[in-house]
Formats: C-alpha cells, sequence, structure tokens
C-alpha cells in the first residue's frame, strides 16, 4: 500500500508549467472557469495527482477497480468528512487484498512458465540439462569451451516468453564481457556448453534465472522462464 500512497504524495509536488498555461487557454468547464494563476495552479495539481494515481491503479494486483468508490473515499477523507470505515481498517483491508491478489498472479505467472517449458520440451531440437536448462544449437562453433571462472565476450537477445525483449548487446552494437560464474545459473551452465563461435538459445526456468522475485524494474515478472539467444565471441581465462 505504501507505494501507491507515497507516489501519489509524491506528485502532489510535481506542477508541469506547461500543462498550468494549457489548462488556462483551455479548461472552461460549465459554471466553472479558472481565474487567475492560482486557480490554475490548483487545478493542475489536482491533474497531475489523478492522472499520477490512474497510472497507479494500473499495476493493483486483480485488477478490481471501482473508480467511484475510490473517489467517494478520497474525497471524504480529504475534506475530513465521516467514513464508513476507519484509517487503520482501510489500511488493513487494503494490504490484506494486494497480499492475496499478488500472491495468486505469481501463482499464474509460475503455473503459466511451467507449461510453456512443458511444451517447449517436445519440440524437435530442444536439449534438456539435469538441472532443466532447454537449449537449441543454432551454430556450432569449433573453438574451445569455457569454464565458470572464465571471462567470455558474448553477444545475446533476452527476451520473455511473450516476446518482450528485456536486454540485448545486438540492439545495442556492443558485445558484453563478464566472469561467467557472476551471472544467472542457467547463463553459468549453459555458456559452458559453448565452443568460441557458437550461437544457442537457451530456455532458462525462472530457479535457474531471476527466481520467484523477477525484477520489475527490467520487465521480468516473478517466476519468469527467460529465453536467451546467445553467441560465444571469445574467452579470457586468465
Amino acid at each position: 500500500m505504501k507505494k501507491y500512497f507515497i507516489l501519489s504524495f509524491v506528485l502532489l509536488t510535481v506542477v508541469s508549467c506547461s500543462i498550468i498555461k494549457k489548462d488556462v487557454k483551455t479548461a472552461q468547464i460549465p459554471a466553472f472557469t479558472l481565474n487567475n494563476e492560482i486557480d490554475s495552479m490548483n487545478y493542475a495539481l489536482g491533474m497531475n495527482v489523478g492522472h499520477g494515481f490512474s497510472n497507479d491503479l494500473k499495476t493493483l494486483p486483480g485488477g478490481n477497480i471501482d473508480k467511484e468508490l475510490i473517489i467517494k473515499g478520497f474525497s471524504e477523507s480529504f475534506r475530513g468528512d465521516s467514513t464508513i470505515i476507519s484509517l487503520e481498517n482501510a489500511q488493513s483491508y487494503f494490504q490484506n487484498y494486494i497480499n492475496k491478489a499478488q500472491a495468486v498472479e505469481k501463482e499464474l505467472k509460475k503455473a503459466e512458465g511451467e507449461k510453456f517449458l512443458a511444451e517447449n520440451a517436445q519440440k524437435e531440437g530442444v536439449h534438456i540439462t539435469e538441472s532443466g536448462l532447454q537449449y537449441i544449437i543454432q551454430k556450432e562453433g569449433n573453438g574451445k569451451k569455457p569454464k565458470a571462472t572464465d571471462k567470455v565476450k558474448v553477444h545475446y537477445t533476452g527476451t520473455t516468453i511473450d516476446g518482450n525483449v528485456f536486454d540485448s548487446s545486438v540492439q545495442r552494437g556492443e558485445p558484453v564481457e563478464f566472469p561467467l560464474n557472476n551471472v544467472i545459473a542457467g547463463w553459468t551452465e549453459g555458456v559452458q556448453l559453448m565452443n568460441i563461435g557458437s550461437k544457442y538459445k537457451f530456455f532458462i526456468p525462472y530457479n535457474l534465472a531471476y527466481g520467484e522475485q523477477g525484477i520489475p524494474q527490467a520487465n521480468i515478472p516473478p517466476f519468469a522462464p527467460l529465453i536467451f539467444e546467445v553467441e560465444l565471441l571469445e574467452i579470457d581465462s586468465e
């Protein structure tokens, strides 16, 4: 719950001058006008809070949104009027809802990922290791294979199972170097299977990737299997 309240209060401090100027010229509501800069500032403040909170609601798990009830609760609390439930109970209701909805969403994501990997495992050309890592050999090189303690240079593209590209050295146009034992377990295991010059496609279960939490800021959901196309360019064993 803190996330939603904090974001809304942060927006209280941000008022765009460009929005204010636009509103002075265009905001004409029957029986309501903006008469001066103070009026415009207050109206713009409300717009910013409303816009920001509306965006926050899009991330609310479960999607059970009733805007009329939200507006009623907000306006009564904001004015200091009597409310149907206490603030303490409101916080408890909200947090309990969030916890239950997130648990349901996580289970759905986990089941979705497991179904994808089970179906993918049946496809032609897919190899599976003991850990559950799946891979397809797109191109086989003839150089040496790296050890976990080696530094490697690679080109790669990472996607979620719905095709969302969350990271790509190919798109950036610059390969990446890193110690092979300093990345997710699926990479550490998978790249050791490759010869220099090889290109593999890996299907990495969530427990070999970013786990139950994922990385929301990188658009990697909880329990997300990840798909990586990786080309091994160089190995530095020093």
